[in-house]
């Protein structure tokens, strides 16, 4: 039975570890997304912003589809109660966030944890969580810069699973999806300014 696990917690390493906004520009467009940006991070929002919406919307379908598909086969076949699927349920996150195809060093992890969640369908409380979240800071209290808006989404994210799930596993493969999010999204580049406004009412310095 734990094999099963295992298996499933491999399979969902190996597809996250992937990095298709890294390969996508690079074999279309023929860029080095990681080189051009600001950030050095293979993910979505860079590959939207350095090779266009096109390639950008077949990456970010990408990232969703690598954490979707491997936790929609493992919820058919594995028991959501048992501790490991804490892991398969984090699997993705943690092979996109710490590629080995990539010297560990991979993207965000925010498309694919999203994917991850979509996968549980239709129990869909941890996606409606997160997601609400993320509209609530994008629209209602908007935070500025996107790195720490991702960070208080999912922070937020992290505590509430707790009261919204039925199944521990879940609370923790979730604590462990909101973890690696908010460990690769903590660095602070010099300079930054954060801002929080209300309504898109204008900044108020932080």
């Amino acid at each position: 039975m734990i094999l099963s696990y295992l298996f499933h917690i491999f399979i969902g390493f190996l597809s996250g570890s992937i990095l298709y906004s890294y390969l996508w520009p690079k074999w279309i467009c023929h860029i080095d997304i990681t080189q051009l940006s600001d950030d050095h991070n293979p993910g979505t929002f860079n590959a939207m912003k350095l090779a266009g919406p096109r390639v950008g919307i077949l990456c970010l379908v990408c990232d969703v589809c690598k954490g979707f598909f491997p936790l929609w086969f493992a919820s058919k076949a594995l028991s959501w109660q048992h501790p490991l699927f804490a892991v398969v349920l984090a699997a993705p996150v943690f092979g996109h966030a710490y590629s080995p195809f990539f010297h560990g060093r991979g993207g965000k992890a925010i498309a694919v944890s999203f994917g991850c969640l979509l996968g549980l369908w239709p129990f869909c409380n941890l996606l409606v969580l997160l997601a609400g979240f993320y509209l609530f800071f994008s629209l209602v209290v908007v935070i500025h810069p996107h790195r720490l808006r991702t960070v208080w989404v999912y922070r937020l994210f992290a505590f509430s699973c707790w009261f919204f799930v039925p199944f521990a596993a879940l609370s923790l493969g979730s604590l462990l999806i909101a973890a690696v999010v908010i460990l690769k999204n903590s660095y602070v580049p010099e300079h930054e300014q954060s801002t929080v406004s209300l309504w898109g009412r204008p900044h108020a310095e932080k």
